[in-house]
């Protein structure tokens, strides 16, 4: 591992000799690796067989974010196939972490965009997400983020029949909760509480993209979904942009998409708050 790590620093154009790696916590697809030389630090992600263009995505959509200018993202030196290299987020939040990170997540999600999607298919964890360009929300929810998600899921022998037929009644009822006039804007497109870290003086940083253009609302809901966001955060987000009134109707709808990524991911764990969101909306 130290030659494939040391090949990932050449390949960035860092020539500094090794002084000490130190494996880290990283998440569960890849393993992550501090790297010191003694002069500086780097943070290296690597996963022996990676998807096709999994950490070129992962560099492009920390770019994404960047042009945002919303929250800061850790500078990439260098990715190939099966590695990325990274600036280290090390730190610990400081007052106004919280207040900063609810600040920057309203930012983000008030760049604008022209349509729904975006120009190439990405990521969401290992699995392929599918993206392209829709003029419309409603269109782009159903066909592009719900029904890939139902029927992988299909596939893999994680909806038997009564959670099928409850699954596609429910693609073909989203008018009934969902408007189609919702206005596009930058999302990160996989905002728990793991995707963002402090950094130096607690500056909030935003890691592990899986971004597109769609509704607020729709990362808005993740981000309760697991946790990890406390009432500072929403409230220096509502500072700077209005919550709908009729979110907490269509937050479990929205909700649904990660639901069904973590019950194709990691099974049927997750098949009970599937069928109850399906149950909520299809009765």
């Amino acid at each position: 591992m130290n030659e494939n790590l040391t090949m990932a620093l050449r390949q960035a154009g860092i020539q500094e000799d090794v002084k000490n790696i130190q494996q880290v916590s990283g998440g569960s697809i890849s393993k992550a690796f501090m790297v010191d030389t003694g002069r500086a630090s780097y943070f290296i992600k690597w996963h022996e067989e990676a998807p096709t263009d999994f950490f070129r995505q992962e560099a492009l959509g920390l770019e994404f974010l960047a042009e945002a200018e919303a929250l800061s993202v850790p500078y990439v030196y260098a990715w190939d196939k099966k590695f990325i290299v990274m600036e280290p987020v090390n730190g610990r939040s400081a007052f106004g972490t919280e207040e900063e990170l609810g600040r920057g997540m309203a930012v983000l999600h008030s760049t604008k965009g022209t349509v729904f999607g975006l120009e190439e298919d990405n990521f969401i964890g290992e699995l392929p997400q599918i993206n392209g360009w829709e003029e419309s929300w409603l269109p782009f929810l159903r066909e592009k983020r719900l029904r890939p998600q139902i029927d992988l899921a299909r596939s893999l022998g994680r909806l038997p029949d009564s959670r099928a037929k409850r699954a596609y009644r429910l693609l073909e009822r989203l008018d009934k909760w969902i408007p189609d006039h919702h206005q596009p804007v930058k999302l990160h497109g996989d905002l728990w509480g793991g995707n963002w870290l402090p950094g130096r003086d607690g500056q909030p940083y935003f890691i592990d993209p899986a971004v597109w253009y769609g509704d607020h609302e729709f990362e808005l809901a993740f981000t309760y979904l697991f946790g990890g966001f406390s009432e500072t955060v929403y409230q220096a987000y509502q500072e700077h942009k209005q919550i709908d009134s009729l979110f907490e109707e269509r937050k479990p709808l929205y909700q649904l998409y990660y639901l069904l990524v973590h019950l194709n991911i990691f099974g049927e764990s997750y098949g009970s708050p599937v069928d109850r969101i399906l149950k909520k909306y299809t009765e």
